[in-house]
């Protein structure tokens, strides 16, 4: 009765969480510039009118930009979830264990030389740089003495590490950093509807997989002496997490640049609302990532009109007094 009920709770909760994420989606196809009632946007999306305005922006520009937000939000949660179990660290993050750095850095780097815009070659660097970043911060932090203290410092210096780089970069060479801004800021805004499909697979495939794994995710949080005893090889679920996360992390960068602190706070609120079983906290991890992500792109929307704050700004408002807190606490796992 007691693991029925578990499961009921947890379906009601992910079904609110979906169903507060397709209203601020229609939310989200309404706000801009221009206001456009909801009814329309129903409209434009299930009868679209080719000579209609409203149908057409509806379509073509925030239809992807809802897509990406939603997308992004989404593996940065899932990814950070990842993280904390894999480091059995509660501050553990893509954007503050130097993840989303490597892949901007990566990206800064690597696309001109290459002379093309085109988001494969943008994924491909990213996580290319994540890969590299990653293992920088795991060597350091994990190898050895594993001090939570040790491997959020890890992070932070190989964090501070590639930003620096990426800012000598760009000073070095200014005609690239109109194009390049949209990275280190980071934004939802800009993509193709075309564009964002070719990458929803890769991303499709990284959630899948954690899910897939996630029985095996139960047992290494207990500790790697359970998990062993148990028969898990926990250097190969280890590895392939972090595969995960790389793959997660470094689509969402190549979408959307540097968007930091979702893959933080979402992971310590939904584990305070789902059961700790990541049958259940992935898809949680997943939804509410969507659902924060695309809140705070509205907000950034709207509270300058018609001007846009960058909606790394709005996240880190949001992620900078809860890391704080999070320090406050002594770390202490959510």
């Amino acid at each position: 009765m007691t693991a029925l009920r578990t499961r009921s709770v947890a379906l009601a909760t992910l079904a609110i969480g979906a169903g507060l994420l397709v209203l601020l989606a229609v939310l989200s196809l309404s706000i801009g510039k221009t206001y456009i009632a909801p009814g329309v946007v129903l409209d434009a999306l299930f009868k679209p009118d080719p000579l209609n305005i409203d149908h057409i922006l509806v379509n073509t520009t925030r239809l992807s930009r809802m897509t990406v937000a939603i997308a992004v939000g989404a593996c940065l949660a899932v990814a950070g979830g990842l993280m904390q179990a894999v480091t059995r660290n509660p501050l553990a993050s893509p954007g503050l264990f130097g993840i989303n750095a490597g892949a901007v850095f990566s990206i800064v780097l690597l696309a001109p030389l290459f002379g093309s815009t085109s988001l494969t070659q943008f994924m491909v660097l990213a996580f290319a740089g994540a890969a590299v970043a990653g293992t920088l911060v795991y060597c350091i932090g994990m190898l050895g003495s594993r001090s939570p203290f040790r491997i959020v410092l890890a992070g932070a210096a190989v964090t501070a590490l590639f930003a620096s780089f990426t800012q000598a970069l760009l000073v070095i060479s200014q005609e690239g950093l109109d194009s390049i801004l949209f990275w280190m800021a980071g934004s939802v805004a800009g993509r193709e509807m075309q564009a964002v499909l070719t990458i929803y697979p890769y991303l499709l495939i990284g959630f899948a997989a954690s899910l897939v794994l996630a029985r095996h995710i139960n047992i290494l949080v207990t500790g790697d002496d359970i998990a062993r005893g148990l028969g898990q090889n926990t250097f190969v679920i280890r590895s392939l997490l972090s595969i995960i996360v790389i793959l997660l992390a470094g689509g969402a960068v190549s979408l959307a640049g540097n968007i930091g602190f979702i893959g933080l706070i979402v992971p310590h609120i939904v584990r305070r609302i789902l059961p700790g079983d990541f049958r259940w906290l992935l898809p949680g991890y997943a939804v509410f990532g969507a659902l924060l992500l695309l809140l705070a792109d509205i907000v950034a929307r709207v509270v300058l009109i018609p001007q846009e704050v960058p909606i790394g700004v709005v996240t880190a408002l949001l992620g900078a007094p809860f890391f704080i807190h999070m320090a406050r606490k002594g770390m202490r796992n959510g």
